[in-house]
Parts: structure tokens; sequence; C-alpha cells
């Protein structure tokens, strides 16, 4: 797993400090792309800039070993959001990886990029991944599913909501999901790269066969606060509505945006059938309902759920 220098962006968000967390146990030296300045932290260098500064990238990724791409936008007011963070962000990433001569590149996509027609994001995503893919380095593409653990902002959401016994969910259907330790520990794995990783596309996840129907998460997503949940499957338009409203009274900071409801809505967010990383390099520890218990005790020791 060591490497001599491991480049990260996107370290400051949810999923980047676990990777930090997990580097410095495993004793691996991580230089950091940030946009303000952070505090002090053991074995890791601090890179002030952001996807559009070049010359932060090219300090960020001088004599890396690997690069793991972790930032992207999420959120956006706009298209053009997606378009400067998605998109043209990796493929500044890309290049001064080229250009520093580093040989291998793990990036950091999602399951939206499986359906871009469903959302700005995941178009964005997509095109990011083929940045990526149609460069000569040695590259792994790990597309995350739903993501939660200690730190998650949306997720959060949907805890604050159980405690009232009633949580709204998309219409019917199933989606995967995996913890950010499972997904940290994954991305460091594939550091070395070799023949079964290179130049493949991953699909990781908890392990649960047939993934998750939206109303059993909910249910477990309750069962972690100590509430028996019913799941209330809203209608995309009543979505709509919600985000429109989220907007209003939000803002920039709306958790619920028309885009994400556009794959909201989609039934089916399972990983793919054999797009899991190979088991002799990695497989996921944290069982889902155990995952969400610790993520609610979490988010209360946080202050962030009382």
């Amino acid at each position: 797993m060591a490497a001599e220098l491991l480049a990260i962006t996107g370290a400051t968000g949810f999923v980047g400090q676990t990777v930090l967390d997990y580097a410095a146990r495993a004793g691996i030296e991580v230089r950091a792309l940030a946009r303000r300045p952070q505090e002090a932290r053991v074995g890791v260098e601090w890179v002030q800039g952001d996807l559009n500064d070049k010359r932060a990238l090219q300090r960020l990724v001088g004599k890396a070993s690997v690069v793991l791409h972790i930032a992207g936008v999420v959120n956006a007011p706009d298209p053009q959001g997606f378009e400067d963070g998605n998109v043209w962000g990796t493929l500044n990433v890309v290049n001064s990886a080229l250009d520093a001569g580093v040989p291998r590149f793990v990036h950091v996509s999602s399951l939206s990029a499986r359906e871009p027609e469903l959302s700005v994001y995941g178009r964005s995503k997509l095109r990011g991944e083929k940045i990526v893919k149609a460069s000569s380095l040695d590259w792994t593409v790990v597309r995350s599913p739903w993501v939660y653990g200690p730190r998650d902002t949306d997720t959060l959401e949907m805890f604050k909501a159980a405690r009232y016994g009633v949580l709204p969910v998309p219409p019917k259907g199933h989606a995967s999901l995996i913890h950010v330790n499972d997904l940290a520990r994954l991305l460091l794995a594939l550091i070395p790269g070799g023949e079964d990783v290179t130049h493949k596309t991953f699909e990781p996840d908890d392990g649960s066969p047939g993934g998750w129907s939206h109303n059993d998460i909910a249910k477990a997503i309750g069962m972690a606060v100590g509430k028996r949940v019913t799941a209330i499957n809203l209608p995309a338009g009543m979505l709509r509505l919600g985000a429109k409203l989220d907007l209003r009274f939000r803002g920039k900071g709306a958790k619920l945006t028309l885009d994400r409801v556009g794959y909201m809505c989609h039934p089916d967010w399972r990983v793919g059938e054999g797009m899991q990383p190979p088991s002799h390099i990695w497989t996921p520890q944290v069982e889902t309902r155990m995952g969400l218990h610790a993520t609610a005790a979490w988010y209360r020791e946080a202050g962030w759920l009382k």
C-alpha cells in the first residue's frame, strides 16, 4: 500500500478527511490541496489552491507517486458549476499529473455517471471519467454509490427527519450504500496499481446482496436514531416542489436541488454485477446497520444530532 508521496485533491471534504485518517495510520506521506489554510497535520503537506490554480496543482503533484483525485462538485447553482469542477477541474489535474510524470492516477467518480441523461451532475462526472480514461496515465476509476458516515452532511438530513418517525424518500427503488471508512480503505488499496486494477472501473458497495430498497434504508436510519420510521415515497412532482422550496429558503445551501431530483427518482442505483474490486485487494468491512448506528452516535457526539 505504501507510496513515496500521495497527492490528494478534495482532502478537506467528507471522503477526503477519512482518507487522510487512514493514510496517517498506514504511514503514507501526503500532499493535499486545500482552498483555505488548514491546521497542521502530521504527515500532510498542505498546498493552498483549487482545481483551476495550475501553479498550485504543479506543486501538489510534483514528485508524487500517485494522484488520488477526490475533489468534485456535487451541488451547483447552474450547469457551469458542474462543468468547471468536474470536467475542467479533472482535466487540469490530469494534465498536471502528465506534465509531472506521475505514473498512477486514482479517480473518484459516481454511480450517477452511469445514467448521464438524468442529471447535469451525472453528465459532468461521466465527462470527467472520459478525460481520465483518454489519458496515458495508469488509471483506475471508482464509481462510488451512496456514501455515508461521520462528517457526512447530506445523509444527516435523513437522520434528523427520522427522529419524528416519518421519513420522506424517493419513489420506490433500490440503491447501494458504502461506509466512508470502507471507501477510504479501497482508495488507498488501489495505490499500487497492477493488472487487476489498471484501466478498470469499479463500483464498490457494502456487500449487501441486491442492495437496499429506499424504504429499508429509511427504516434502518430510523433504528439508528431509536425510532420506528414510516417511509413515505414522494412522487417526482412533490420532490421538484420540495427542491424549489429548499432553494427559496436555503439558497446556495439547499440540499435538495432540481438536478438531484433528476437522479433521485431513478429506480435502480445499485452497483453493477461484476463491477466490485477484486476481493484479494479489498472487501467491505462495515455492516450497514451497524455503520448507521455508529454514524448516529458520531452525529450526537459532534452536536449535529440532538
